[in-house]
């Protein structure tokens, strides 16, 4: 698996350089000219914000500038760079990144800007030829089936909760907060992500002697706020031992806590919860999960979904290839498409209500896990195993993931479900 395991204390991630990568000299005679029309390409894709390019060469090229949209700078160190973007789409030019053939002095706005044209570019940004198929068969290879939740689970989230407790609020929530105004510094972390689950707890009107299912617990941070309002019977689901070990250890045994993959859940419940879990699904699963939610709701009962979706102008595009998060972050992760998923659950018998999209709001959530990441990094917080290339990759993990939402063709929303009486 292509990325950065901490627990063994190395890096398993090899960037193998091809014989054509081996030479810049070799590169910027022959391959050069046709870079040049891949910039054409991007130039001509860029029908909002701008780029401002400096070449291998040191000469500069100015992309886009027709509308207004991000504006951001880059600086190709090697032509190689465009030659891992063609090859790796999202996913090489990380690497590329991870090499030092191109720097930025600001990520985020680039990926906004590519997310922001993202249909108009069309296939420039990725994976093409043999490295299309490669990347669909690892991510094949990583599916949801029973086996694969555990083990693509375990892969991102049994990093340890020492580490995430380092950098999260102190709830522990790894999801999109809902802030009063996400561009209101003043407003704390912490303050909006009690705002978030607040609002998934008032579409599922729960009262005292109530039942309610979490469909993926985390840390149970969503539980103890439950619990909080009134008198419950609470159910979590979680494949991740690590975070099952800290739910049991912090709700006691007020909480119900099942390493429990969702296709096998039993009972029935007044409402269910789940916060940025379908993404772990797979589009192969989708049927199962809302299947699942239909089977354990009571008739008359309410679901509240939280989810990343992307836009179904790229979705396809999208769906056909492995990129950058499935490739070294989320193994076996798909943004979902909100038409089919909608579709989906309808054919399930679950009415869709209320949903309500808050894209900017993740944005700046992840700007402010960042900047907590970036702290405890400066202070030498993380256990010696978490080396520099895992420290890299993350803080890009981040940027990345924050200039997607900025650029508008990925959101998150929340959507109640009811099942009819």
């Amino acid at each position: 698996m292509n990325a950065i395991d901490p627990r063994r204390g190395r890096r398993a991630l090899s960037v193998r350089h091809s014989p054509v990568e081996r030479s810049e000299g070799w590169t910027s005679r022959l391959v050069a000219p046709h870079l040049h029309r891949l910039l054409d390409r991007i130039d001509a894709g860029l029908e909002k914000g701008s780029l401002e390019a400096v070449l291998p060469d040191g000469s500069i090229r100015i992309l886009g500038g027709r509308a207004d949209g991000p504006v951001c700078q880059v600086r190709l160190v090697r032509w190689r760079a465009l030659l891992r973007l063609i090859a790796g789409g999202s996913a090489g030019w990380y690497r590329a990144w991870a090499a030092g053939e191109w720097t930025s002095p600001d990520p985020v706005p680039l990926f906004a800007l590519f997310m922001a044209n993202a249909v108009t570019l069309g296939n420039v940004a990725r994976r093409n030829g043999p490295g299309r198929w490669i990347g669909r068969f690892l991510h094949w290879a990583r599916r949801n089936d029973r086996k694969g939740s555990r083990r693509n689970i375990a892969y991102h989230y049994d990093l340890g909760n020492d580490f995430y407790s380092l950098w999260l609020d102190r709830q522990m929530h790894y999801s999109s907060a809902l802030f009063r105004d996400p561009d209101d510094p003043t407003e704390s972390l912490e303050r909006a992500q009690q705002r978030k689950v607040d609002a998934i707890l008032d579409r599922l009107g729960l009262k005292d002697g109530g039942s309610l299912l979490e469909i993926g617990c985390g840390w149970g941070g969503l539980a103890e706020q439950a619990m909080a309002r009134c008198r419950i019977s609470y159910d979590g689901l979680t494949l991740s031992a690590e975070q099952a070990a800290y739910a049991r250890e912090r709700l006691g045994p007020s909480a119900n806590i099942l390493l429990t993959d969702y296709r096998d859940a039993q009972g029935q419940f007044d409402a269910i919860a789940s916060v940025e879990m379908v993404e772990a699904v797979g589009q192969e699963y989708w049927p199962a999960y809302l299947a699942a939610i239909s089977r354990l709701l009571k008739p008359g009962g309410r679901a509240a979904v939280q989810y990343i979706l992307i836009d179904d102008a790229i979705f396809r595009k999208y769906a056909r290839s492995a990129d950058f998060i499935q490739t070294y972050i989320f193994p076996g992760g798909m943004l979902i498409s909100e038409s089919r998923f909608r579709a989906l659950a309808a054919a399930n018998g679950l009415a869709w209500h209320e949903v309500t999209h808050f894209g900017l709001h993740y944005a700046e959530t992840l700007r402010r896990w960042r900047e907590r990441f970036d702290l405890i990094v400066d202070r030498g917080l993380l256990p010696p195993s978490f080396d520099q290339h895992f420290v890299a990759l993350w803080r890009y993990y981040l940027m990345y993931c924050e200039g997607g939402f900025r650029g508008g063709m990925i959101d998150v929303a929340q959507v109640t479900l009811v099942k009819p009486n």
